[in-house]
């Protein structure tokens, strides 16, 4: 598997997300990771439901451990990769947003959207989302790590067949205890 921490990634974009895709490989090759585009070619570029199959794939496929989704709203390819088993997809429009999917909620696949973000801000969203992992930039906060743990567990395993027929209720629900928020914390 291609992971963050060899500084892998997978990216792909629909037309809409296609400008804001560019600037953000470009940055990140930059920086020195080596990003796999899947649509580098803007006039064959598929709808953004088939960019969120098939970046979903190469997370579901273990091929990578991480990827970055562009469309005009990321609101659709988000959708279309959370599909794909395994995929923790989040659609952000924050640098601190991007960082708790990925510190708090361990999401996977990162969707923006080229009409609401400028490319500075793509650049800084995808770093904080790549250099975050479940439960970073949280240490003083006791319990966070179990809670959100459990949170991604649950989904990872969800099975709506088991939750339906328990009368709508989780199968065997974990428990963690979270502490009060720290004080001074900002996001």
């Amino acid at each position: 598997m291609k992971t963050v921490r060899s500084k892998h990634v997978v990216v792909g974009a629909d037309f809409a997300g296609f400008p804001l895709k560019e600037a953000v490989k470009k940055h990140l090759q930059d920086r020195g990771w080596t990003v796999t585009d899947i649509t580098p070619d803007l006039d064959k570029t598929p709808m953004y439901h088939r960019v969120g199959f098939a970046l979903g794939a190469k997370i579901a496929e273990g091929e990578f451990e991480r990827a970055l989704a562009f469309c005009g709203t990321g609101m659709g390819i988000h959708i279309a990769a959370s599909k794909v088993p395994h995929v923790h997809a989040a659609v952000c429009e924050s640098v601190a947003s991007a960082r708790r999917a990925a510190a708090a909620n361990s999401a996977n696949l990162l969707a923006m959207g080229a009409f609401y973000i400028a490319e500075r801000k793509g650049m800084a969203m995808a770093d904080a989302f790549l250099e975050s992992e479940l439960g970073s930039g949280y240490e003083d906060w006791e319990g966070f790590y179990a809670y959100h743990r459990i949170g991604f567990d649950e989904c990872e395993n969800f099975d709506y067949e088991a939750y339906k027929a328990n009368g709508f209720e989780v199968v065997n629900p974990q428990s963690a205890v979270l502490a009060d928020e720290p004080k001074g914390l900002a996001y």
